[in-house]
């Protein structure tokens, strides 16, 4: 016999005794599978690449057994009909992870061999961050708002079918619009709050009070109030109306002039001696624009000031930054870009008419509104403006980029929000709906969702992509829209009567508990008082 001959007669043997093996423990859960798997997962995680991607199972170039060998393990149909019970765990389970979520369930419903395997928190890993991993696609990044709500970083064998379901149960509730979403207030600014920006520990509040407020957005405690001397709040202020049950949820009272609300004030070297109209913060750095013409950088972890800036001669209406640079515009028709580092001024961009509301960056790429009704694309590369989008007849006042910055969305005066492509320039969709000035603007591209904040005192949500209202939030505060962002979860919002509204669309809309999996979503601990 030759040596091709017998070690092809060999191979044959081998693969017999193994299917053997197999029909003999057809209904017993392959004790090798878990070290199979780890071997697999550790393998695919040296690709460059895959273990970003969340795939944990690999190409049938990477397999553990050989496709040519499949027919010869799989018992033949008259003794086995069951896949599950005929092949390789490992092979099954690379099956399975081709389906989609509610195929998966319904895997789980055929047997209990089938229900090991479609439960597998590998195969619900990459099919949960399919869809629900958020993706960078311009360097430096942007600053993320909010959670993601894919759980702890680097932590590949969470509960992922429990994440899925309770992010699904999130998503039915944003469908259900003000039927959907708790809202909870808290109480504290005794006046206008023009800014907001949250993440999934902490809320950071700036108001024409002159002060900025931290508050801890699990518990809504204020955690730390930071002015000047001469503003330190007193006793207030007065109780608000809010909504009505089964759409209120919580509304925390002012700790002004109580013994903890005296001990949580700080008094810091430098402060805004007017109004703070804008903010943004990372996690290395705040900075806050304001009336008094200036902007200040803190330390994020003291809040303790860094720097102030001083170029600008009106008040600074936004900021916007990255690891590169920060970005401020003012009313007085400018935009500085600063250095990050040194903290020095690089350029200042002149060309709008009138005062400049916000800005927005994306890579290299930064988006412009103005009170003289034009949307103005600018390099920072070249620092010049490429790029101006149709002008309106009334003033815009928000601004928003699209995460791969192919799409800019602009508002205000004339109360739609516009849809822009970036690439031709052309207006390509209305968000309506508004009757008085649209104030504020957030995209969340991940979740494909707009919100907008009126002086109609509308709170709106559409679809990102068809423009169809997702949610209308009429009237949950009592005076004018003047900020909201959101994530996969929740709306933050703040309005000219003083206080932060937020809408929980991760509890249930009857009994306000926080649904089953939420918690798993958080990628940080809860802060700890």
């Amino acid at each position: 016999m030759s040596e091709s001959s017998a070690g092809e007669a060999a191979r044959r043997a081998a693969s017999a005794s193994n299917a053997a093996s197999y029909a003999s423990n057809s209904r017993q859960f392959i004790p090798q599978y878990q070290a199979t798997r780890d071997l697999h997962r550790s393998r695919i995680g040296s690709i460059p690449g895959a273990s970003d991607s969340g795939a944990d199972l690999a190409s049938n170039a990477d397999m553990d057994v050989e496709m040519s060998d499949i027919a010869e393990v799989a018992l033949p149909v008259n003794k086995c009909s069951d896949p599950v019970e005929a092949l390789p765990t490992e092979i099954v389970a690379l099956i399975l992870s081709h389906l989609d979520s509610d195929s998966l369930k319904a895997s789980q419903r055929v047997a209990k061999s089938w229900a090991r395997i479609a439960k597998d928190p590998l195969i619900w890993r990459a099919q949960y961050l399919q869809q629900y991993e958020k993706q960078t696609y311009v360097s430096p990044a942007p600053i993320q708002i909010g959670g993601i709500g894919t759980g702890i970083p680097n932590q590949p064998m969470q509960h992922w079918e429990l994440m899925h379901d309770a992010r699904r149960r999130i998503d039915k509730n944003w469908t259900r619009g003000d039927q959907g979403g708790k809202g909870i207030y808290l109480a504290g600014h005794t006046d206008s709050v023009y800014c907001v920006q949250f993440d999934e520990q902490k809320i950071i509040t700036g108001s024409r009070d002159r002060t900025i407020r931290v508050w801890d957005i699990n518990t809504y405690k204020c955690l730390k109030v930071i002015g000047g001397p001469s503003v330190r709040p007193s006793p207030g202020p007065k109780v608000l109306r809010t909504v009505e049950y089964p759409k209120f949820h919580h509304a925390e009272s002012s700790v002004n002039g109580t013994a903890y609300g005296n001990s949580i004030y700080h008094v810091p070297s430098d402060f805004h001696s007017a109004s703070i109209l804008c903010l943004q913060y990372d996690h290395e750095i705040l900075v806050t624009g304001s009336s008094d013409n200036d902007l200040l950088v803190w330390d994020v972890k003291t809040y303790e000031p860094i720097r102030r800036l001083k170029q600008h001669t009106g008040g600074v209406l936004d900021v916007a930054f990255d690891e590169k640079h920060i970005v401020s515009c003012s009313k007085d028709c400018t935009i500085i870009v600063w250095d990050r580092k040194t903290l020095e001024p690089i350029r200042t961009l002149t060309g709008h008419r009138g005062p400049v509301n916000a800005v927005q960056l994306r890579g290299n790429l930064l988006v412009s509104a103005s009170g003289d009704g034009v949307a103005r694309l600018w390099d920072l590369n070249k620092m010049q403006c490429v790029r101006e989008f149709p002008q309106k007849e009334r003033g815009l006042a928000a601004v928003e980029f699209s995460d791969d910055a192919k799409f800019v969305l602009a508002g205000g005066n004339d109360h739609v929000t516009y849809k822009f492509d970036v690439a031709t320039g052309a207006e390509v969709k209305q968000f309506t709906g508004h009757t008085q000035l649209v104030r504020s603007l957030f995209l969340d591209t991940q979740n494909r969702r707009v919100v907008s904040g009126s002086y109609d005192l509308d709170l709106r949500v559409y679809d990102y992509d068809t423009g169809a209202l997702l949610g209308r939030f009429n009237e949950w505060t009592t005076s004018w829209m003047l900020a909201a962002k959101c994530d996969y979860r929740r709306i933050v919002s703040t309005s000219q009567d003083g206080r932060i509204l937020m809408i929980d669309f991760g509890r249930d809309a009857t009994t306000g508990q926080v649904m089953p999996g939420v918690e798993l979503l958080r990628g940080v601990a809860p802060l700890s008082l």
